[in-house]
């Protein structure tokens, strides 16, 4: 194994937090997406040969469920686990989750795991004896998601430094969001324009913390001022299923972006959207080229791929 193989995979014995991933560390696995991206398939299923990583998903999960499990197979490993897992025996017994990793660690090399919980994904972490990667928590945060984010934003804009980035949605609940900004916070020049229904601003909290880290924050009072000029748009379903009430549903449309403001984005802009969408970006944007959305869930393929070949300890070629 090279040093660089050894340094990453120690870095990572878990995935939980962007907190953990410095701007090398990035790039290294954007690196290893991009080397992985041009082997055959025989010759990545050699990466993870007789490796079983468990899944399990307390949360309901389509895209990240399937993208984890598609890149174990990629890689050559097996799957193993549990869709519902709050329906299971154990969780209605009332388990804890430090339990249920030392037990499924007995049964896998590591544990992909969607949780209601950040806060108690991040303490059961100290109790497993293999790798724990954080396949989203509640509304905390979505590392994987703001790792193939930037991959994206790499891929599609050239750069990922310098950047006007136009933030819009749910930025309360928004987990993808929380774990782009604390991202795109470790990278100079970026300058982001939040736009959001009023009571779904960013948690203080994080607000705070942004600005210590020396991300510059604006919010836009309109959706047309947010995006006009920016390089990059970053588009966000509103999460009902989290609101009380807090919003209503009628003033989603007001944050919709139709093909009527694609003038307002420069020909290198990239709309990107963590998915699913449901009715903030009109079907009619699909065509542009600037709509890199179904080209972002292929990236996070390959880098999650990326990212289980480096905690898994796959040597860098």
């Amino acid at each position: 194994m090279s040093a660089v193989a050894v340094q990453m995979n120690k870095a990572l014995f878990h995935a939980l937090t962007v907190n953990q991933f410095d701007v090398p560390l990035i790039w290294q696995l954007i690196k290893r997406a991009e080397w992985l991206r041009g082997k055959s398939r025989d010759e990545a299923r050699s990466r993870l040969q007789g490796k079983i990583v468990a899944t399990l998903f307390y949360e309901p999960s389509t895209r990240t469920r399937l993208s984890f499990e598609a890149a174990v197979l990629r890689l050559g490993g097996s799957v193993v686990g549990a869709e519902n897992a709050r329906e299971t025996s154990s969780s209605k017994k009332g388990e804890t989750l430090e339990d249920v990793f030392r037990v499924v660690g007995c049964y896998a090399d590591a544990i992909v795991i969607r949780h209601h919980d950040q806060d108690e994904l991040d303490r059961a972490a100290l109790y497993s004896p293999v790798p724990i990667v954080n396949a989203g928590a509640g509304s905390g945060e979505h590392p994987t998601q703001a790792l193939l984010d930037v991959y994206t934003i790499w891929r599609e804009v050239g750069r990922v430094d310098h950047l006007t980035v136009a933030v819009m949605g749910d930025l309360k609940y928004g987990r993808t969001v929380h774990s782009l900004l604390r991202l795109l916070a470790k990278f100079p020049g970026v300058r982001v324009r939040l736009f959001h229904p009023a009571p779904l601003g960013l948690p203080d909290d994080l607000a705070q913390e942004l600005a210590q880290a020396g991300l510059s924050l604006e919010r836009a009072p309109d959706i047309e001022s947010c995006i006009d000029g920016a390089d990059v748009v970053y588009q966000t379903r509103i999460q009902f299923e989290r609101l009380a009430g807090e919003v209503d549903p009628k003033a989603a449309s007001l944050y919709a972006l139709t093909v009527s403001h694609l003038a307002l984005l420069p020909d290198h802009a990239r709309i990107l959207h963590p998915l699913p969408r449901v009715g903030e970006i009109a079907p009619e944007v699909d065509s542009d080229p600037r709509a890199a959305y179904f080209r972002q869930v292929e990236n996070g393929l390959y880098m999650r791929m990326a990212l289980l070949d480096a905690m898994l300890g796959g040597d860098e070629r």
